[in-house]
């Protein structure tokens, strides 16, 4: 049995009005050339992004998956993985916060019913949310208890991105007695929300990531998003998309990373090192050792580009199909998916590490900042390992097996 892409399906539903790909992926490379300017310095600060979060928010960008006519930019999938990558090769911790918030706030519209989907839009364009939070399985879970009042929620949301700085959260909870696991919003400003930022990572200082303790939190009626239960009978293939959805944001992360340290590594090698003397090649770009370096790790950053292309068409022909489409398509996307994952994975890894190799010892400059792109790929290839990818591919390459409905952490 082989892989390939999800068949083809109507594009029309991508054809929103708005300013197009050309002008998003214009503000990207704006913003990302700001964030690059300063990203030594705010790392090694390690504050909470605010004033990033207000950057992303003066371009436009958060309000960028948000349909036209309800306020926001009216762009698709495809502008928003290209933004993330953008912004990502600038800044990894900041890619990953804005990566977190057009998942969770996308998934909030997605799974809500439609008057309520586009209330939640509108609100958030209106407003300039930043969302965080996330909508991964954890143990112990998060509990919805029924009262007098509605709803109450309990427990702790262990360690995801943008809770610092978010206007609202998107978490995932089971209901008492049913345990049927559900999706809610919540305002972080509510009574009995405490958020712990104490986790102190050593990479993704930026991304704003913490854990949450929920005290017996009021939910409202329309605060109940969906539900987000594997159970084929409730779950449907469309809404089973929010997985390979969510994990192509983690692609286009980690090739971010593995294209802006191979770019800043190409401007060091090129301007950083004393004029070249053709006695003493070594370490300049003349260096046979650093053109096979730079060569092989783009070669790996370009093969694993085009299978992120792949999988990005797939995504986007998937959610065209909308109801039409069957479970055996979903598992093709999300199998090849999969496979970009290991690939992007494996390039991030590679280039974040090597590039220090190619610099030498000038590299540990703390000054220089290079470090920086090795531990925030390590930190988030930690949160998101792909090894458990690699067994979907290969069960479903030898058994025909689905893989498993995984929401990214």
């Amino acid at each position: 049995m082989g892989v390939a892409p999800a068949p083809s399906g109507p594009a029309s539903e991508f054809d929103r009005p708005g300013p197009g790909r050309t002008h998003w992926l214009r503000v990207a490379r704006e913003t990302a050339d700001d964030l690059a300017t300063d990203a030594v310095a705010r790392d090694q600060a390690g504050k909470p992004p605010f004033d990033e979060v207000s950057r992303l928010r003066e371009s436009g960008l958060l309000t960028l998956l948000v349909p036209s006519e309800l306020g926001g930019g009216g762009a698709d999938w495809a502008e928003a993985y290209a933004v993330v990558r953008e912004i990502a090769a600038a800044d990894g911790a900041i890619g990953q916060l804005l990566g977190c918030h057009y998942f969770t706030s996308w998934s909030a519209g997605f799974l809500a019913e439609p008057a309520l989907a586009s209330a939640l839009e509108r609100r958030s364009a209106a407003e300039q949310w930043c969302w965080g939070g996330g909508l991964a399985r954890q143990e112990p879970a998060l509990t919805l208890v029924k009262d007098t009042r509605g709803y109450v929620l309990n427990g702790r949301q262990s360690y995801a991105a943008g809770v610092l700085v978010a206007d609202r959260l998107a978490v995932r909870a089971v209901r008492a007695g049913t345990g049927e696991p559900l999706a809610l919003v919540v305002d972080p400003a509510l009574a009995g929300v405490v958020v712990d930022g104490d986790a102190d990572p050593f990479g993704q200082r930026l991304a704003a990531g913490a854990s949450a303790e929920f005290d017996g939190v009021p939910v409202t009626a329309d605060a109940v998003l969906g539900s987000l239960s594997a159970d084929e009978d409730v779950l449907s293939p469309l809404t089973a998309l929010l997985s390979p959805v969510g994990r192509l944001l983690s692609v286009q992360l980690r090739l971010g990373m593995a294209e802006g340290v191979l770019a800043e590594a190409r401007e060091y090698s090129r301007t950083g090192h004393a004029p070249w003397h053709p006695d003493r090649p070594d370490g300049t770009p003349q260096d046979p050792q650093v053109l096979t370096a730079y060569g092989e790790l783009t070669v790996l950053t370009r093969s694993a580009s085009a299978l992120a292309d792949q999988a990005r068409q797939a995504v986007r022909d998937g959610l065209a199909r909308g109801e039409d489409l069957g479970y055996e398509e979903y598992a093709e996307i999300s199998v090849l998916v999969a496979m970009a994952e290991a690939a992007a994975s494996k390039a991030a890894q590679e280039s974040t590490a090597r590039a220090l190799d190619i610099i030498g010892a000038r590299s540990a400059s703390a000054r220089l900042g290079f470090d920086r792109f090795w531990r925030n790929a390590r930190t988030h290839t930690l949160y998101e390992p792909v090894g458990h990818r690699l067994r979907d591919v290969g069960d479903y390459f030898l058994n025909g097996a689905h893989p498993p409905f995984v929401l990214p952490v």
